[in-house]
């Protein structure tokens, strides 16, 4: 969201869209990397599940070693990610179709070619094939994947002899800091888990949604409803280490597919992300949008 509020916003801005046009575009697919693989998200969560899911059949007294596939969880998350931007392509053709002012067409001798398209994006694809393609088929880990990506995205950086000491510094030293942040949020979160857990609060937790009525349709929607709310305060991360380890176990007991939760997380989490009046995405893309953009406009959007 950030990086396309800066690279792009300008752009549309200059060209004669409406902010909120502008703005909305921006939010709603920025935050589709929490659906479509590879989904950090995603992740994160088969990690979470995968403890979840044993805690469950622990709790119904057949332990499996069995965890949740991220390969899974990605080919899961392919069908509705497509859907998601499918309708966005279609809303997006169909108010620029009904409202030309709001969204004018490029002069025809400014049109780029789909050769000039392509050209720029054709490096970065290949990188995620590389990634995507080495977990779905089984050939890496998440962890090997990402060791891939980074072999990839530094024989990119030779071929366009751009990998230098400051930018090799920049990258180690932002990766370090990130993956601190994590390590930090996963720590502090199991330090709650356990300390809930030792007083009752999975039992309290298991035993209130289920008296939920309507069953495990019931206590799905009550959890997806808390977890909508909760993403217009806390990141993903939050969510994911704290919030999941809580109400997992129990959804799982109850029958519901680790896979299909997961998918269901992410995608309610991509929604709350961009939701009016607290959406993360709204406010990360108010610090980098101009000031002639208002805040009302990024609601609209």
């Amino acid at each position: 969201v950030v990086t396309m509020g800066l690279m792009s916003l300008p752009t549309m801005m200059k060209k004669g869209y409406s902010p909120a046009m502008a703005t909305g575009t921006i939010c709603a697919t920025g935050t589709l990397g929490q659906i479509i693989p590879p989904s950090i998200a995603l992740v994160l969560l088969g990690d979470i599940l995968s403890t979840a899911y044993q805690q469950a059949q622990l709790r119904m007294g057949n332990f499996t070693p069995d965890t949740v596939s991220i390969g899974d969880l990605f080919i899961g998350a392919i069908i509705p990610g497509l859907v998601l931007v499918v309708l966005y392509i279609v809303y997006i053709y169909g108010f620029a179709i009904l409202n030309p002012d709001k969204a004018p067409p490029e002069p025809a001798g400014d049109r780029p070619s789909i050769l000039q398209l392509l050209t720029p994006l054709l490096p970065p694809i290949l990188l995620i094939v590389a990634v995507l393609g080495s977990i779905i088929s089984g050939a890496a880990t998440p962890t090997e994947a990402a060791g891939v990506g980074a072999l990839g995205a530094t024989l990119l950086a030779i071929f366009k002899r751009e990998l230098t000491y400051a930018r090799l510094k920049e990258v180690m030293r932002s990766t370090t800091e990130i993956t601190a942040m994590v390590f930090m949020i996963l720590i502090g979160a199991a330090i709650f888990s356990l300390v809930f857990r030792g007083f009752g609060g999975e039992e309290l937790v298991t035993s209130l949604l289920a008296q939920i009525p309507g069953g495990v349709f019931g206590a799905m929607l009550v959890v997806m409803a808390v977890i909508f709310v909760l993403g217009f305060i806390l990141d993903f991360i939050e969510i994911t280490f704290v919030v999941v380890p809580i109400v997992g176990p129990a959804l799982l007991a109850m029958g519901v597919d680790p896979v299909w939760l997961g998918i269901m997380i992410a995608i309610n989490l991509q929604t709350s992300f961009l939701t009016p009046p607290f959406g993360f995405a709204l406010f990360y893309l108010r610090g980098v949008a101009p000031p002639e953009v208002k805040t009302a406009d990024i609601y609209k959007g």
